[in-house]
């Protein structure tokens, strides 16, 4: 199977361990979209600033350069792909991207992201995250997953649909 796919949500949905699951069982490459950041969006994230739309900008630009490279081969990306209007801006590059939107309560993703130790987004943006979240809506044909899940099982809802 030669899929695009987003996997999407906010930081500390499990992206980073549910999308490498996915790639594998689509036999594709699997790409964690925090490897695009720009050193600037690190460094402004580690301070525990949110980054705004024109931080955000380079950064998509770079993943929709990455998955339109992978067209006709398949691969997937993580991405928290917070708006609409990044979403629109990646599929403006890969009109066939699928989008797999791992979502969760707060608290649930708040608790994960303070346990997780050695990255960059520290839990103190979770609340900005959520507040900047445009969930995709129906005409997205998003695969909508909840996070209290196992990454295994998501892994396997998500393949399920897709396939």
């Amino acid at each position: 199977m030669t899929a695009l796919v987003l996997v999407m949500g906010v930081s500390g949905a499990g992206k980073s361990t549910v999308g490498p699951l996915i790639a594998a069982g689509l036999g594709v490459g699997f790409d964690d979209a925090d490897d695009f950041h720009p050193p600037a969006n690190v460094a402004k994230m580690s301070r525990g600033e949110p980054l705004d739309d024109s931080d955000r900008a380079p950064w998509l630009d770079a993943i929709g350069a990455h998955l339109a490279a992978h067209r006709g081969r398949g691969c997937v990306v993580t991405c928290s792909a917070l708006k609409r209007a990044y979403r629109d801006r990646l599929r403006a590059v890969a009109p066939d991207l699928r989008l797999v939107f791992l979502r969760g309560d707060q608290d649930l993703v708040a608790a994960r992201q303070a346990a997780r130790a050695g990255h960059f987004m520290p839990a103190s943006l979770v609340a900005s995250q959520f507040a900047t979240l445009e969930a995709p809506d129906a005409e997205e044909g998003a695969i909508v997953l909840d996070v209290a899940a196992t990454p295994r099982a998501l892994a396997e809802a998500a393949l399920d649909q897709l396939r």
